[in-house]
């Protein structure tokens, strides 16, 4: 109250009479850029009408104001009424009273609106999308409400606009500008007889700064329309610098949609599918088990706490066998740089016992050790970057497991002491192979194989590479992070991850214009298929790129994960899609019948299964369908089936 009352005139300006009045110039947005400088966002004039209920003149025209906005004066009343409903209405502050209005619309109304004072014309800048994908990367804006005032109070007005999501809610106060200020003396009559002081209190208006991304588009695009008609991510970065080269999710969203008059109620149905969750961004949202993928981690912690090193040998016959659990898998007993070739369950899962079981009767303080040395790759906490969103993910700590063991006790009635854990009866025995309780969301997990590909370093993964041209200044972006893992114990990892793609899991996907280290996952979920995630570095002599791709319930990591990641490496490295038979399979795949499975399954365990959202769901699972069958007998089956449920649908929707 001090700093307003002492260093500014808000409220000396407030407490003027009607005749001063005060026009806000709104800047320009920043505009957003690609890496290469491709523009993705820019802007458009948008007018609108405000209105300032102490300009209102006791004789105001109503019926001739009507007329010239051509609206009907219960129209006019009740959006008056609705303005002083609002929480921060104010008589001396300007209210949007009718917005989204064209250029035609401006050009009639700007030659008599000076008849009536207490209504000004206001050219807002709106967004204006070039692109028609990554509306989640991108973001949009919309108005404040009520709590983006109370942050701001001192430069938010009602009907202003703000970033909500996105790049556009991250760089908001980079992108949004500053707004211009001018205070207008009116005369008795409330005309306009020159600036207030000689213009002494006005405000130059600032224009928000460009943002030049790190992305890049031809990259980010094809990422999106490999992700139709399914659920995941497709991350990826370049090592050297931590800068994100693509960030995309599945679903996506048409940017477009956030602009128009629509836009709100476009905007409000975005947010309420359920089914799809659009707005969720499952590359920086969404934590997933890893499945095999992880299985290189655990072996450079095992390696660092000193429990095996690459030339270890574990009992693998056909499996992992540890006290009736049995674990299929592939290889035998085999060193470390064969069993990431095939992926062993069974070496890995006996590396993570050994972590356990380091110190003889306190398996928390091995989990501990190991949960120090996942964290320092990024894993189980925030990423503290430049991005709108972004999850923990999980690292079990000995405590969890304390904590779990406990519950088990409890249950059973046993007085044993629960830091005595169980790792079979905790399932903590699982997270070797990266199917326990450790969760990663797709962003983590390509910071973690970039440090790989480092020999234990990385820089934090970001966004935006310049702003107005210059260097992002943000000073996280420049600090090398260095893991708990010697650079030593890398070596074999990235040879085992070289002979995946030789003569392993992902030898499938091998490119004769480049070489790659990958690794496959499959990772089994309880609501139906796989999940299938794949990781890879590229080229091997001199890392330039790291992919991580996640399909959700898709099946096997090679077969649809795998594909995804080598097309966006290959497009990075040659500037060419040179094996256009993957991408086609890629676009053209679809996996929306057993989400929509599942679904419906999800409804019945809710009790929510009412025959209509059956059926609806049906019906969208059959049109899934047809546009993956060719013409033939089994086309003209869907065809007919999708009648017979547009028909039930209509007449149970029919009162």
């Amino acid at each position: 109250m001090a700093y307003l009352q002492l260093f500014t005139d808000r409220y000396a300006l407030n407490a003027a009479n009607t005749s001063i009045k005060t026009e806000y110039i709104i800047p320009q947005r920043g505009i957003i850029f690609d890496r290469n400088g491709k523009i993705l966002v820019g802007n458009q004039p948008a007018y609108e009408i405000t209105f300032t209920q102490a300009l209102l003149k006791p004789d105001f025209d109503t019926l001739g104001f009507c007329n010239l906005l051509q609206i009907s004066k219960s129209d006019f009343e009740n959006r008056i009424a609705q303005l002083k409903k609002e929480k921060y209405y104010s008589r001396v502050t300007p209210m949007t009273f009718l917005k989204n209005l064209d250029r035609e619309d401006i050009a009639r109304i700007q030659e008599i609106i000076f008849k009536y004072p207490a209504f000004s014309i206001l050219q807002r800048p709106e967004r204006k999308y070039e692109v028609e994908t990554s509306g989640n990367l991108l973001g949009y804006t919309n108005e404040v409400n009520s709590n983006d005032i109370k942050k701001d109070s001192l430069y938010y007005l009602p009907g202003d606009l703000i970033g909500k999501s996105g790049i556009e809610k991250a760089y908001e106060k980079v992108l949004r500008g500053t707004k211009g200020v001018q205070y207008i003396q009116k005369d008795i009559k409330l005309r306009s007889i020159g600036p207030y002081k000689n213009g002494e209190l006005d405000k130059d208006v600032v224009t928000g700064s460009d943002l030049t991304l790190t992305i890049d588009y031809d990259l980010q695009r094809i990422a999106q329309e490999m992700l139709v008609n399914k659920r995941g991510a497709i991350v990826a970065l370049d090592p050297t610098t931590g800068e994100i080269l693509v960030l995309a999710t599945g679903p996506d969203i048409d940017p477009n949609l956030f602009t128009g008059p629509e836009k709100s109620k476009q905007i409000n149905s975005l947010l309420s599918d359920e089914f799809n969750m659009p707005f969720f961004d499952r590359s920086t949202q969404s934590a997933h088990m890893p499945g095999s993928t992880f299985k290189m981690f655990t072996a450079l912690a095992a390696m660092q706490m000193g429990v095996m090193d690459e030339n270890t040998i574990f009992p693998c016959g056909g499996g992992f066998n540890y006290r009736g659990l049995r674990i299929k898998g592939h290889g035998g007993a085999d060193p470390l740089i064969p069993a990431i070739q095939v992926s062993s369950n069974c070496h890995f899962s006996y590396a993570y016992l050994a972590i356990i079981n380091k110190y003889p009767g306190n398996p928390s303080k091995g989990i501990d050790e190991w949960k120090r040395i996942m964290e320092s790759f990024g894993f189980g906490k925030y990423l503290n970057n430049d991005l709108a969103t972004g999850v923990k993910g999980r690292i079990p700590s000995g405590e969890f497991y304390e904590r779990r063991m406990a519950s088990i006790y409890k249950a059973s009635g046993s007085k044993k002491n629960p830091k005595q854990w169980d790792p079979l009866a905790t399932g903590a025995v699982f997270n070797g192979m990266g199917q326990g309780d450790v969760m990663l969301t797709p962003l983590q997990l390509a910071n973690g194989v970039a440090a790989i590909a480092n020999k234990g370093w990385y820089y934090t993964p970001h966004i935006v590479k310049s702003i107005d041209g210059k260097p992002n200044p943000d000073p996280r972006f420049r600090k090398k992070h260095k893991t708990l893992v010697d650079p030593k114990h890398y070596i074999p990892i990235l040879k085992g991850m070289e002979q995946v793609v030789l003569n392993g899991t992902g030898r499938g996907l091998q490119s004769k214009d480049f070489t790659q280290l990958a690794k496959t996952g499959t990772a089994q979920v309880p609501q139906g298929k796989d999940n299938s995630v794949y990781v890879m570095i590229a080229p091997k002599e001199n890392p330039k790129i790291v992919v991580v791709a996640l399909m959700e319930h898709a099946g096997f990591g090679a077969t649809w994960a795998g594909p995804a990641s080598t097309i966006i490496a290959e497009k990075y490295l040659t500037g060419t899609i040179k094996r256009p038979h993957l991408y086609d399979r890629m676009i053209n795949a679809s996996f929306m019948p057993e989400y929509r499975r599942q679904w419906i399954e999800d409804l019945k365990r809710k009790g929510k299964d009412h025959p209509i959202n059956q059926d609806s769901l049906r019906l969208e699972a059959v049109k899934d369908s047809l546009r993956m069958v060719p013409r033939g007998p089994k086309r003209n089956q869907l065809q007919r089936t999708q009648d017979s449920l547009q028909l039930l649908l209509k007449k149970r929707k029919t009162p």
